[in-house]
């Protein structure tokens, strides 16, 4: 006998952990943008939200009354806290980050709500650069997110680091486009089979919003991404309309007949592009490859590989840089032998952000 619990319930459900009597099951959810902490209820059938604020809860384990937890928020790597279960207060337990943050001046995250060109709101989030000046004009950022469907949220990432970036005086501008989870499972689903479509002119809408805003230089906006985000990068290379003066693509998709033919990801190819390229009909998402639209690139490029990625082969990336060296476009090839789909090795990630900033210093400031 099969009992589904959550047929009312619109959201993704993860990191599931029991009761001590075995009635309660405590989970994490994304809801706009953040990871949260809920409670199933196995008699009364009831799913409520335990938390709220600006964070995501990453990992639960049950101890006693309480469940330690790991939290993350853009200014906060991930350290352990408790939360009763009773009193729902938060205590934090370590303070493995405390001397290194004490010392450096952070960015603060904003949450902005923008129109889409269908009339729905889409959550934005906007870092400012530490000693932020509203009198002042900075560079910015549209951060493609990868995925694709994969939360904007409250995530600390030692990669994709936002920090990082508005430490470098660049205004960074997230948004949690069509695709991402914590908006309703239609806003999640929409993106699959529409790669080109609603989410990439969701971008459009986040980056022209807050380019309005005196403090961003709109003749300053880059962009930047990796996988999902690396094809967004080579997509709107082909339509932004001048919109960006530098790009930045790790790991992305550029042409999704030999991606679909050489990744080891065939389920994920299957579900979001609706099938093989052979087929009959051929699927109407193979309209979007980037590859089809290289005519329209006038944007200097930087491109980031690894040697063994095998989600998105590295021989998409050296299509992408050719591609640009033959149009006469300024582009570079950062090449990571030895590196996967993630720049993860301590060196190559300090050179990685050196030529991520080398770059966008270069074509922005």
């Amino acid at each position: 006998e099969t009992t589904d619990y959550s047929s009312n319930f619109d959201q993704d459900a993860t990191n599931f952990v029991w009761s001590t009597k075995g009635n309660i099951i405590y989970f994490l959810s994304c809801k706009e943008a953040t990871y949260q902490i809920y409670s199933l209820s196995l008699e009364t059938k009831q799913i409520s939200q335990l938390t709220e604020g600006e964070h995501d809860y990453n990992t639960l384990a049950l101890a006693g009354n309480e469940l330690i937890v790991s939290k993350t928020t853009h200014a906060l790597p991930t350290e352990l806290f408790s939360v009763n279960l009773v009193t729902k207060y938060e205590k934090q337990l370590t303070y493995v980050n405390k001397d290194v943050l004490s010392k450096i001046k952070l960015g603060k995250s904003v949450k902005r709500w923008v129109k889409t060109t269908d009339g729905k709101q889409m959550l934005v989030w906007v870092i400012l650069p530490p000693n932020f000046d509203s009198t002042k004009t900075y560079p910015a950022l549209l951060y493609c997110q990868g995925g694709p469907q994969q939360a904007v949220s409250q995530f600390f990432s030692y990669r994709w680091n936002f920090q990082m970036m508005t430490a470098h005086d660049y205004i960074v501008i997230a948004p949690n486009r069509r695709g991402l989870p914590g908006f309703g499972s239609e806003w999640n689903d929409q993106i699959s089979l529409d790669y080109g479509g609603q989410n990439m002119k969701d971008y459009l809408s986040a980056v022209d919003e807050i380019a309005k805003e005196p403090y961003v230089d709109e003749n300053r906006l880059g962009a930047v991404g990796a996988s999902y985000g690396g094809f967004s990068i080579y997509w709107l290379a082909g339509h932004h309309e001048k919109r960006f003066k530098a790009f930045i693509a790790h790991c992305g998709m550029f042409n999704l007949e030999s991606w679909y033919g050489t990744t080891e990801e065939l389920f994920f190819a299957n579900h979001d592009l609706g099938g093989a390229y052979w087929n009959t009909p051929v699927p109407k998402s193979y309209e979007f490859s980037p590859h089809k639209f290289v005519g329209n690139w006038d944007t200097p490029l930087l491109v980031f590989h690894g040697g063994n990625d095998f989600r998105i082969p590295y021989t998409e990336g050296m299509q992408a840089f050719n591609a640009a060296q033959l149009r006469g476009i300024p582009s570079r090839f950062l090449f990571f032998p030895e590196e996967t789909h993630f720049v993860t090795k301590p060196q190559n990630a300090i050179l990685w952000q050196r030529e991520f900033f080398r770059w966008l210093d270069q074509w922005l400031k």
